[in-house]
């Protein structure tokens, strides 16, 4: 899916010369899918051999889908290959936070997060009580595999590369974006997806699902749902040209 004619001679937000920036969007524990695009990009990238080829990851690795654990072992190897940005997505800091507070396991389930657990080997109970609640994430606390909350802990909220912003959620409107806060980088939905402000960087984003790539003229939206529709869609930037397959 290629950009409108009328979308491109308007704005024309571009990369810098030699840069190539492949971004994925939402992956919630869909490895099978993760993998078979980072197949992709492997192709690609031995047929063209860009300069530079950015990957740059969304966030919203884990919850909702069967294999969280397996996306965190994809992302953290392909990190040590290729250069790499891994986002992070309101569902990284809900996990974290999780770890925590286990009284906050009850609100974790309705965003996905028993699937997390059972992806780490751990099998909750359907209403667990505030002792087995304990116990669960002290479990998941054993099961985490150090470089996983390594990586979790380390996920920039941000990334900007040309005329191009990557972020999971969208940006605030009416406020600069090196001064936009962490709440409204990774939850933001209705006020962000409104506005027709141009944001001084072409916002590429994620968080709120569509049924295929949502493009705008001050943004483009690449959450296709993948736990539930098995649609993970990559977005391909090079110069002023965006392809999202």
């Amino acid at each position: 899916m290629g950009l409108s004619s009328r979308f491109r001679k308007k704005t024309k937000p571009r990369l810098p010369d030699g840069v190539r920036v492949y971004a994925i969007g939402d992956v919630h524990g869909r490895a099978d899918l993760l993998q078979s695009l980072l197949t992709v990009i492997d192709a690609d990238l031995a047929r063209s051999a860009p300069e530079r080829a950015i990957q740059v990851f969304l966030g919203d690795y884990v919850d909702r889908g069967p294999d969280s654990r397996a996306v965190l072992d994809l992302l953290i190897e392909r990190s040590k290959s290729h250069e790499t940005v891994c986002l992070k997505g309101n569902h990284e800091v809900f996990l974290l936070e999780v770890l925590k507070d286990p009284a906050r396991l009850q609100e974790w389930r309705h965003y996905g997060g028993l699937l997390t657990l059972v992806s780490y080997g751990i099998t909750p109970t359907m209403n667990p009580s505030a002792e087995q609640q304990v116990e669960l994430i002290e479990g998941l606390k054993r099961a985490i595999p150090p470089e996983h909350l390594a990586f979790l802990q380390q996920l920039p909220s941000s990334f900007t590369c040309g005329d191009f912003f990557f972020v999971h959620a969208g940006v605030k409107p009416g406020i600069a974006l090196d001064r936009q806060k962490d709440e409204d980088l990774l939850w933001i939905r209705e006020e962000f997806l409104a506005s027709e402000e141009r944001f001084g960087k072409y916002i590429v984003h994620g968080h709120t699902p569509v049924s295929a790539p949502d493009i705008r003229p001050n943004r483009i939206n690449i959450d296709t749902g993948a736990y539930a529709t098995g649609n993970l869609t990559l977005l391909t930037i090079q110069g002023d040209s965006l392809l999202a397959i």
